[in-house]
Formats: structure tokens, sequence, C-alpha cells
């Protein structure tokens, strides 16, 4: 008797990580393949996409290699969930790339941004798309691939030239179809929530024409079969596509308004299911949304309309642990026994605080003027001192920003997390301390291919959303908070005068 498992693809900016997941939900092979980032210049992250694909082949092709050793194992299905606001061009016709892929990190629109904040038409871009003006997201990005290969729009407007987000060029690589899935198009800044299409107002004002980019579609496709990955038998359909925070929240919620979850990764992403869209009624605004939180395309399930989210973008989380760990000659496990070694050293007077704001601060503040700034050290500090600031800086980031959705949905009854840095069991009980709510964590730092994988099977007719969600349950731990109010409140104190630090140079 023939058992399904599906093979799940983690697109990310380190890597690509994959998962054969069997018909009762569990993992039964893990695979990863690393990917370099590239900066060449101040403000410039890039990544080559020849190098990208080989990642995707690499990991699928070492995960499907383990089918031999589950006897009656079929592949049923494969699943995708990528990195998001990163952008690429190619040709239509052949899916070659037409230079680096612009990653998410990059700013090199941020001149752009900053003149068009401060216009008339900034408010009219957020109410459209729900997205704050800035370079994070796909727009600006785009607009300057398309002034390098097609400056004058010809090959662009005549169908020649494609341009989009990850998921929409391994799409046509894997597919071969020109389509883009909606939560992913909605980071592009170019989706208008309201119509689920792309806004002319919007393809103008950044200078991109509609016949440069795929068609969005929703989270279960159509995409077609995934005949253009190695290894995949021919036929095997490519059966859900999420961007990669959406499908984390997917794997813990199941589609459940309300969970909060919160991805650590090179940044960190925290989002909410929302039961309905917010007020967008000209007189009100989007009244139920707080400033420093983007609204965003979460999935559209079949039969039904896309389902809307909330979100805040922290911008340095894994990135800070990464640079504290070259500074001080070690690697992130490195990093995280010295951090141990702060714990007498915290109790004999308070720990520095760093704020890392390398290329200014994301939720809650959305402030690019910011500087990064260590504060409270004295000339006691140690290696060990500044190694736990580091990731102090991490959860104080989180809890932070937390604020902002229990202001919009109420208290949350545990705040769900997943990502690699989740498996610091340090770094949660801290966040547990912070948040002042249990933390659910997950299983499995995978957890977006997990998310995929689910939504996959569930497509394909494996799983009830009953059934997700006891898989969901059935795959955490819980981390209760051991810290009271007053210990929490003096922790954040001191956070928020070293935040106020950080921002003193451009708001004196």
């Amino acid at each position: 008797m023939r058992s399904p498992v599906l093979l799940a693809l983690d697109q990310g900016t380190s890597s690509t990580k994959a998962l054969l997941v069997d018909a009762d939900g569990a993992v039964r092979a893990t695979a990863s393949h690393p990917l370099a980032v590239a900066y060449p210049g101040p403000g410039r992250v890039e990544q080559d996409p020849e190098r990208l694909w080989a990642s995707v082949v690499g990991a699928a092709g070492a995960a499907l290699a383990t089918l031999a050793e589950h006897p009656g194992a079929e592949l049923a299905g494969v699943a995708l969930s990528t990195q998001r606001e990163s952008v690429l061009a190619w040709r239509a016709d052949t899916g070659e790339p037409l230079g680096p892929l612009l990653s998410w990190q990059d700013r090199r629109g941020a001149e752009r941004c900053a003149r068009l904040a401060a216009s008339d038409e900034a408010a009219e871009v957020t109410a459209r798309t729900g997205l704050p003006v800035d370079p994070m997201f796909s727009a600006t990005k785009a607009a300057a691939l398309l002034d390098q290969v097609d400056p004058d729009r010809r090959a662009s407007r005549a169908g020649r030239i494609r341009v989009g987000t990850v998921d929409a060029w391994l799409l046509r690589r894997i597919t071969g179809r020109d389509v883009t899935e909606i939560g992913n198009a909605s980071r592009t800044q170019l989706l208008d929530l309201d119509t689920g299409g792309y806004s002319p107002f919007l393809l103008e004002l950044f200078g991109v024409d509609r016949a440069a980019l795929a068609e969005p579609v929703a989270s279960t496709g159509p995409f077609g079969s995934a005949d253009g990955l190695p290894g995949v038998p021919p036929g095997t359909p490519l059966a859900a596509v999420l961007a990669d925070s959406h499908a984390a929240l997917f794997a813990h919620g199941a589609g459940r308004p309300g969970v909060v979850k919160a991805t650590y990764g090179s940044g960190s992403s925290l989002m909410a299911l929302v039961p309905e869209a917010p007020d967008r009624s000209p007189e009100r605004g989007p009244a139920a949304v707080p400033e420093g939180l983007a609204r965003t395309v979460a999935w559209q399930l079949p039969d039904a309309g896309p389902a809307l989210a909330l979100e805040a973008n922290i911008a340095a989380s894994g990135t800070t642990v990464s640079w504290a760990a070259r500074l001080l000659g070690t690697d992130e496990r490195g990093l995280a026994a010295l951090a141990e070694e702060a714990g007498a050293e915290a109790a004999r007077e308070p720990s520095p605080v760093l704020v890392p704001a390398f290329e200014g601060l994301g939720a809650p503040y959305w402030d690019r003027t910011a500087q990064a700034v260590f504060t409270g050290f004295t000339q006691a500090t140690t290696r060990a001192g500044l190694a736990r600031a580091a990731l102090d800086s991490v959860a104080l980031q989180v809890a932070d920003t937390l604020r902002l959705f229990r202001r919009a949905l109420g208290p949350p009854r545990a705040l769900h997390a997943d990502g690699g840095a989740s498996a610091n069991a340090a770094l949660m009980r801290l966040q547990a301390d912070l948040c002042g709510c249990p933390v659910r964590v997950s299983a499995r730092p995978e957890n977006s291919a997990l998310g995929a994988a689910r939504l996959a099977g569930m497509a394909l007719g494996l799983w009830t959303e009953a059934d997700l969600r006891r898989q969901a349950e059935r795959d955490t731990t819980l981390v209760e908070p051991g810290r009271d109010d007053a210990w929490r409140d003096e922790r954040l104190a001191r956070w928020h005068d070293a935040v106020r630090r950080s921002r003193l140079t451009a708001h004196p």
C-alpha cells in the first residue's frame, strides 16, 4: 500500500530547507543547502539567482534521496515557501535571470522612498497596499532593476521581460507558469488589497509596467506540475505556495484569527490573522490598525477571498547575532554560550543594551534614520556582556512590538515562536518574561516549510483543518513567564531609553 508524502521547500535568505512530511503530518527527513549574500556597496544587498536555484535543487534532491528509506512512500505533491520582498528580473521566454536578485534587505530605493514618504501620495500608497512607504518592499527595487535592463520599458511593456518576487521566478522555473502567489504579491507594494489585483495608480507611481508582472493567484494555485524540479516525478502537483512568514503563521494557527506568531530569522516578523478587514471608510481610515503595523494578504484558500493579517517587521534579529559573533571572533553557538556566562554579571549590575539599528529601525518605529547604539556599558562590561546584549535585543524588539498587537487584537493567550533563534531555550525564557505571556515554541525551526506542507496537504485532501490544528498543538512546547511586572517594566524602560538615544540624531 502506497503512503503519500509531501516535499516542502523553504527558500530563505541564507539557505533553502527541504522537508519530507508524511500522511500523519510528521517530518520524516530534512535537508538544507546554504546560500550566500553579497554586499557590493552601501545599502546594496544581492544574491545570485543561479546559486539560489542550485540551493533549491540541492535541498530538494537531498530530501528526495531519503525516500528509499521509507518503503511504500510516494511523493504526492510539492509545497513552496519563499523569502518575500526580494526581486529579480528574467527573460519571459526562458526564465534566464537578467542580473542579480535584490534582497529584501537592499536599500537602493531609500532616497526615492524618502521623497515619496514626504509627499501627498504616501497616505494613498499605504491605504491601498496596507504597507508603509519603505525600500524593504519590492516596488522601488523592481523599478531600479527595470531602469538597468529596460530603461525605456519597451521590452517589459511588450511582455519580453518579467520582474517579480522569488516565488514568481521559481514557479516559472519549476512549473513553466507566469503566476505569483497573492500573499507574496501583496508585499510588492503594487497590489491593491481591496481589489486583489495590481493597482494602475501604483504601477504608474513606481514605474513598473503591468505586462512585466506575473498574474496573482490563490495560495493553492493552480500552479501546475513541478516537472522542472529535478528528481520530482512528472505530473507531481505543486500544490501550495506561501510567503515564508505567512507559512509560519499557517503552521501555528491553521487559519485561526487572533494567533500571534513571531518568526526569528535574519529579521523578525510578528503576524496575526484578523477576523475581517479593518474599516477602510474615507471618513475613518484604517482605524483598527495601530501605527507601526502593516496590513498584508496572509493567504487565499480555494473559494474564498484573501485572508488579511496584521504584521510588524523587525529589521535586525539574526543579523544582529551574526554581527556580534563575528565581532567577538566566534560563531552563533559560541555567542549563546558567552551570553549564558553573563548571567552573574547581570545580577551585579544592569546589563548593557544594544539597539541594532544598522539600517535604521523597522517596527514598531519605522525610523530608517535611527543609528545603532550600545548603551549602559562600563569598564566592567565583558565580551559576555556584549553577547548578552545582542541576544537580548532580539527579545526586546519582539516584546516592544507585541504591544501593538495587544492594542489591535487584545492580549494574546500566547506568543507562537519559530525560526532559528527559537531553538535557544534561554532566549525563549527571556521572551516569555519580557512579553508577560507564555511563548509556544515550535518543535521545528523549519516552520515555514511545515506551514506550506500543511496547506498543500489540505489542498490535496490529506488533512482537514481540524487535523492541522492538532498537528500544530502537538508540535510545540510551552514556556511560561517567570518574572513580575516590576522586572519587566524596568527592562523595557531601559530599552526605550536606548531607542530614544538611537533616534536622537534625526529627532533631537
